[in-house]
């Protein structure tokens, strides 16, 4: 606090929302009631005509809420502990709505009263400084808050302590020469991470077409390619936003995922929704220069994986179906670009082989809950009991990917577009090595990534990539 001795007769009162916390309870449970009761959203702008007050009433009550999982700030709890040793009065006022503030109160235990918004009074700001003065009367306080909805008890406050303030906040505390503790640093950082740019090396299956026509020179269709590749990978972006928002609670109950950006806090979600519509807007205006049909596969995906993201990542061997078959779009949506026609043998051969990779990103999440995961808890359709079935479904798909290539390598159709077939021979075990090896690392509990990205990074899968691209030159040209 300021430099005076402490006095334990002052109360302190603590905001929540931005202080006490790094989210925002009115977002948070909009994406929860977005995850866990969708029908009801309609039903938003008529709670919100109704007043910020019912919204947040409404939202708190449609909601399934644990307090233990929200991103508490450490500092801000380290005070009040500091501070209730020294017999300290603290009062949790804020905004949000009553019935989360007395389960935040509850879990922290640090509180000897709490002030909070009920279904008709939203208690921010003047409100919340007219309470406290008709509850304590004259009596002095000190507050900490985070706001401009908070200048009024700051400047009221006997002692003002100012956390990772907005701008407002922040020139009132330059000016005040207050407490103040500061944010994480690296916003922009958590904004890059939550785009997630090291999945954009999925969107090089876009290029595949393209290279399987030997068209390697063409620069209107390396262009095209281009093109599809930047608007897949906004789009893709915008989706693991979205995505991130509607699993807060499962990523935050992860013991890897819980550190994501929106899980922990370190990106706010108001900034996170403004990132993600403009990386759609991004993906739409490349979209509407590349052929109509492109626009119709990139739309596909979009639906597909909005479905994902509300229910059918939830559903047994449904999810697994779906990633296998988003991967394969790419390869769809790289064909539309640049007008290279896909083949019977190449979606057959991405159907099994993403299938595989699929399940190995399913696997290893479910190996990482560990013994005795349940559905309700990994917000899947699986259980610990599916890991060996997971595992042989795995093992299988990517045998059989193998297999449709050996039959593509041994089909007239090979003969039409290289001039030596048999130096294509040693794609199978290339192949068969990345998949078995992924496997066993899975097996091991060493692959915690994405499957694909791991293949796009790991040096020992590049070194088979490499092996059979230059395979399937020599085998086009030679």
């Amino acid at each position: 606090m300021d430099a005076r001795a402490p006095q334990t007769d002052r109360p302190i009162f603590v905001d929540l929302d931005g202080t006490l916390i790094r989210s925002d309870l009115l977002w948070e449970t909009l994406f929860l009631v977005a995850r866990q009761n969708p029908a009801v959203l309609w039903r938003v702008p008529g709670w919100l005509s109704a007043g910020k007050a019912r919204l947040k009433a409404e939202l708190a009550d449609g909601c399934e809420f644990d307090a233990a999982l929200l991103p508490y700030r450490p500092e801000v709890i380290e005070l009040l502990r500091r501070e209730k040793a020294e017999g300290r009065t603290i009062i949790l006022a804020t905004g949000a709505n009553e019935r989360l503030a007395h389960a935040v109160a509850e879990h922290l235990g640090l509180f000897d009263a709490v002030m909070a918004s009920s279904d008709a009074v939203n208690l921010t700001s003047q409100r919340k400084l007219d309470r406290i003065l008709a509850e304590h009367g004259d009596q002095e306080f000190d507050y900490v808050g985070n706001s401009h909805e908070d200048i009024c008890l700051l400047e009221k406050a006997a002692t003002a302590t100012v956390v990772a303030p907005d701008k407002t906040a922040h020139r009132w505390q330059a000016r005040t020469g207050s407490a103040r503790i500061d944010a994480d640093a690296g916003a922009g950082r958590a904004a890059i991470r939550a785009m997630r740019p090291h999945q954009w090396l999925k969107n090089v299956l876009i290029f595949v077409p393209i290279a399987l026509t030997h068209e390697f020179f063409n620069l209107e269709m390396l262009l095209a390619g281009l093109l599809a590749f930047v608007s897949f990978s906004a789009a893709a972006s915008a989706v693991y936003i979205f995505n991130d928002l509607l699993d807060l609670t499962a990523d935050r109950r992860h013991k890897t995922k819980r550190g994501r950006p929106l899980a922990s806090g370190a990106l706010a979600i108001p900034t996170a929704l403004k990132l993600a519509l403009g990386l759609l807007a991004l993906s739409v205006g490349i979209a509407t220069v590349l052929p109509i049909e492109f626009a119709v596969v990139l739309a596909a995906y979009m639906l597909t994986t909005t479905a994902y993201s509300f229910f059918l990542k939830r559903m047994l061997l449904i999810d697994v179906l779906t990633l296998a078959g988003l991967y394969t779009t790419r390869i769809i949506a790289g064909s539309e670009a640049a007008g290279a026609a896909s083949s019977f043998w190449l979606l057959a051969f991405a159907i099994f082989f993403f299938l595989s990779l699929a399940l190995v990103k399913r696997f290893t999440e479910l190996q990482d809950f560990g013994v005795g995961a349940h559905r309700s808890k990994t917000g899947r359709g699986y259980v610990d009991a599916d890991l060996e079935t997971l595992s042989q479904a795995g093992m299988a798909s990517g045998f059989a990917a193998v297999l449709v290539l050996a039959l593509y390598i041994d089909s007239p159709a090979i003969r039409e577009h290289f001039a030596v077939p048999y130096l294509v021979w040693p794609l199978c075990p290339l192949v068969l090595y990345i998949i078995v090896r992924i496997w066993i690392l899975a097996r091991r509990n060493e692959m915690h990534e994405d499957p694909v990205v791991f293949i796009m990074q790991d040096w020992r899968s590049q070194m088979m990539i490499g092996l059979g691209a230059t395979l399937f030159l020599l085998g086009a040209y030679v």
